[in-house]
């Protein structure tokens, strides 16, 4: 079972927990349906894209609504810390949650009751409070940006907001930044660091930087980076190693951007629906 889990921008929503169903409009799970934008429905959209290209079953999504007052990912955390013990998950993917440090570490807690322990991807607030409760290394793939990189490379920092200035502007050191996240233990096996270059990186060494083509104009449209965990989480499931995950999923982020020919006005829909052709021919040059 490939397992997506996290919140979704909608009031009062209930906790859905289901196979996704997608569509050019958009996800459904468990009746719920909900228009691709960028965040946890992007993510989903491409992880069950690269599912279906490969002939696996679709991935099984667990969501709440969330606008910032906590419910929907107190719901998606107590369901998992009940129910994952029981379940029989490969892959699982953590994205779009309120940072609940408490919360977290129960849900880990779970984990290692679970006969078989699935790989862990986190994204996002997934992605912080698993740096800020000490957990990293119980991950398997981190996909940070730059400034997120730079939290996990500040090991006083417990949010990226207080990230400090003088680490923060090291932004244009990326090794540096890579060497300090590995160095105190803030950064799982697998890193992709996502930018105008994407590093690669497995135990602190990198391993690949992925920088063509290189597309200006993909750089303002939001959510590219959720299509970037989306496939990392799918081809895995299928099979592959975290890192040539991550090699194939950059490529072929990039190559479905120069696909769709973005302007600054783009929406992630419209980069999406190139993923299909951009991974196929990024699968057929990789093997």
């Amino acid at each position: 079972m490939l397992l997506l889990a996290g919140s979704v921008p909608v009031d009062k929503m209930n906790l859905q927990i289901g196979p996704i169903d997608f569509s050019p409009e958009g996800i459904e799970v468990d009746g719920s349906k909900l228009p691709i934008n960028r965040g946890n429905e992007a993510m989903m959209t491409a992880a069950c894209q690269v599912c279906e290209l490969l002939g696996l079953e679709r991935p099984i999504g667990l969501i709440a609504g969330d606008i910032g007052k906590r419910a929907g990912s107190e719901a998606i955390y107590h369901y998992l810390m009940e129910n994952l013990p029981s379940m029989d998950v490969d892959v699982m993917t953590l994205h779009y949650v309120m940072p609940d440090l408490k919360l977290n570490k129960k849900v880990l807690e779970s984990i290692k009751k679970m006969v078989r322990r699935p790989i862990l991807i986190a994204d996002a607030g997934s992605m912080y409070v698993a740096k800020a409760g000490g957990d990293a290394s119980f991950y398997d793939v981190f996909t940070p940006d730059i400034g997120e990189l730079a939290f996990l490379a500040d090991e006083k920092a417990d949010h990226p907001a207080f990230t400090r200035g003088a680490i923060f502007h090291m932004e244009d050191d990326v090794t540096e930044l890579i060497r300090r996240a590995y160095s105190t233990g803030n950064a799982p096996s697998t890193l992709f660091v996502k930018g105008r270059v994407d590093y690669i990186c497995h135990n602190g060494e990198i391993v690949e930087a992925i920088e063509e083509p290189a597309i200006e104009t993909m750089e303002p449209v939001g959510g590219t980076g959720d299509l970037i965990t989306g496939m990392i989480s799918g081809l895995i499931y299928a099979g592959r190693d975290p890192v040539d995950a991550c090699i194939i999923a950059g490529r072929a982020n990039r190559r479905a951007g120069q696909l769709s020919n973005p302007t600054p006005a783009t929406q992630i829909a419209e980069i999406i629906k190139f993923i299909p052709e951009a991974l196929s021919e990024v699968l057929e040059t990789s093997g």
